[in-house]
């Protein structure tokens, strides 16, 4: 009986392994042609492999909720964070299971996108933040916006132009991190730049769009020899997915922690970049680096449908987020429009928006600069008085031409970051443009912003450019709060688009009933600023499929988006508290926030939230 079945075992054996030798001859046989390219996505040469997939793969479907949205929330009581890379927001998220807080966390967040992101953001840009203290019970607002050198007169920028060395003005961020930790956190630079450095010692992996804004300013960063050096390999972008090190802005940063704010706006470094300026023919000095600081000041605020919306106020552009909720408020009324009977879908939603856009951009366009040097009327122009009175110039069977034309580009990140104690911040830091001015610190690592390009050169305008002022600042982020409660910590990064995509937002979330994940997937526009016809009006995809030939029979010129275009990309945290339980705990109890955080990041970037 053994024998047999042993027989029987051998005989089985010997056809497996006959089988398994003719298959592997077939596969061998057939491999060239069964086996892709790029397998497992792996790239050849420059080009992203995803981009095969276009047009000829069908996205799968959610079973739950909308189907087309592209992951669920993360929802956590701990802690969570939310930014455009994920080595940010785990960076954020490792302080917060350390003990620390939000402003602890954002900092933390804020330096590991200043390694891994420089296509956005870096110790050379500026940043904002509105950060509410559940000690407090109070919101506050961090402007921490570099101002220009002492010798940006007039009569210098007669022969010049807002560019190169004259384009870089005081890099605010790091006099904001130290104010940021010195007022609400319980750390210091040697802990929240720890994992920082660390990434920029050890190294990281090229991702999707840094590689892809890496290809499109090469030839930019080429101009520059220290750019060259620090961010290329071999004068070539480094491949997607290699690994890349910057064990130079790992010894800034390490300097950093040992010496603080003053490392920074003092000795060496300060030196490197005054020497930098100097060069390349500019007039930046040592005490215009030494004497900045940041500035603390009230936040400024609307109320939208019961909301309460806060920005920090200029020279940011958030004040036209305000002015354009106030004008979707007063103008749907003016019109019978209920928004929450509409749709995403609907053509109405969408010419409301633009036409309120159109409106806002032109009050913000004539009156925004540095406060500290003109008049800017924002009690007169964030009245619902006025935006009933200007909703008459709307059409809404006709596009309208904008009064003033302008549009200024960039690219930034926002980071949100909340704790179980129920501190929430609010963040976007920037180089401005991709890459900033494209101009790296010798020796040290970093790119220098080239915020200065957003001053103007017209000698009427409030933003004309002065010595000691701050320019035009695109970089926003965004809080709502209700009935005094902390809500929704939010932003959307990108240029000039920021403003009105925060209203896109807001109107998607408060009318039609999206969560912050699904606001951050749906589809959005970007629109022209011109004064010489409504001004081109780009849809994405599949918004240009739905709603395009209605809108461009009201007069929009309508296109639909292509890949070289940018939305931004959203953030966002929402807290939804649980009434049956008591006050979040006092810090530094180790219980869960009374409620949960629910918190979206957008799939256009490369990020994710993180909570615990």
């Amino acid at each position: 009986m053994l024998a047999k079945s042993n027989g029987i075992l051998r005989s089985r054996v010997f056809w497996l392994a006959s089988g398994v030798l003719t298959m592997t001859s077939f596969l061998n046989a057939t491999s060239s042609l069964a086996q892709s390219a790029t397998p497992f996505g792996t790239p050849v040469g420059l080009e992203n492999p995803g981009a095969q997939l276009n047009g000829v793969t069908v996205p799968g479907m959610r079973p739950m909720g909308w189907s087309e949205q592209g992951r669920s929330e993360i929802v956590a009581r701990n802690g969570v964070v939310a930014t455009s890379h994920p080595l940010a927001a785990q960076a954020g998220l490792e302080i917060l299971q350390k003990g620390g807080n939000a402003m602890d966390a954002a900092v933390a967040g804020l330096a590991t996108l200043d390694v891994v992101s420089p296509n956005d953001t870096g110790i050379g840009g500026d940043v904002f933040v509105l950060y509410w203290s559940a000690a407090d019970r109070k919101l506050y607002s961090l402007s921490s916006a570099g101002w220009s050198p002492q010798g940006w007169t007039s009569d210098y920028f007669k022969d010049r132009k807002l560019e190169g060395v004259d384009s870089v003005t005081v890099p605010g961020a790091i006099a904001g991190f130290d104010a940021m930790l010195k007022r609400f956190g319980t750390m210091t630079f040697k802990e929240t730049f720890e994992r920082a450095a660390t990434i920029a010692e050890q190294g990281w992996g090229v991702s999707e769009r840094h590689h892809r804004d890496l290809a499109r300013t090469v030839e930019e960063l080429r101009k520059d020899p220290e750019s060259v050096r620090v961010f290329l390999r071999d004068d070539s972008v480094p491949p997607l997915y290699s690994v890349i090190k910057n064990p130079e802005l790992a010894k800034t940063l390490r300097l950093l922690q040992e010496k603080g704010r003053d490392g920074f706006y003092k000795g060496p470094v300060a030196d490197a970049i005054v020497a930098r300026i100097k060069a390349g023919g500019g007039v930046m000095t040592n005490a215009d680096l030494g004497t900045f600081e940041p500035e603390w000041n009230e936040p400024i605020t609307t109320n939208y449908r019961g909301y309460d919306i806060f920005q920090v106020p200029p020279p940011g552009q958030g004040w036209a987020t305000l002015l354009q909720l106030n004008l979707l408020e007063a103008c749907s009324a003016k019109f019978g429009i209920d928004l929450s009977k509409l749709n995403h879908s609907s053509p109405e939603y969408w010419h409301l928006l633009v036409e309120t856009k159109k409106l806002a951009y032109s009050d913000l366009l004539r009156h925004n600069g540095d406060p500290k040097f003109s008049d800017i009327p924002l009690e007169k122009l964030l009245s619902k008085e006025r935006a009933a009175e200007v909703c008459s110039s709307i059409d809404m069977k006709k596009a309208g031409t904008p009064k003033i034309a302008g549009t200024l580009e960039g690219g930034t990140i926002n980071l949100i970051a909340a704790d179980r104690w129920g501190n929430m911040a609010s963040v976007v830091h920037s180089v401005y443009d991709v890459y900033g001015s494209r101009i790296t610190v010798p020796g040290y690592g970093f790119l220098l912003h080239n915020r200065g390009n957003g001053f103007s050169l017209d000698p009427e305008s409030p933003n004309r450019v002065e010595p000691r002022k701050r320019p035009f600042h695109t970089i926003i982020t965004g809080f709502v709060m209700k009935d005094g409660e902390p809500l929704l910590g939010f932003g959307n990064m990108q240029g000039s688009i920021q403003a009105y995509s925060l209203t896109t937002h807001l109107a998607n979330m408060i009318d039609l009933g999206f969560s912050p994940q699904a606001t951050a997937d749906a589809a959005r526009y970007v629109h022209e600023q011109k004064n010489d016809g409504p001004g081109k009006l780009t849809l994405e995809p599949r918004l240009f499929e739905r709603v395009g030939k209605q809108l461009q029979a009201l007069g929009h010129p309508v296109e639909g988006m292509t890949a070289d275009m940018s939305v931004g990309g959203f953030q966002g945290i929402l807290f939804q508290r649980d009434k049956s339980m008591p006050a979040p705990p006092k810090y530094p109890e180790q219980t869960p926030v009374n409620g949960v955080y629910r918190a979206g990041s957008d799939p256009r970037k490369d990020g994710q939230a993180a909570g615990w």
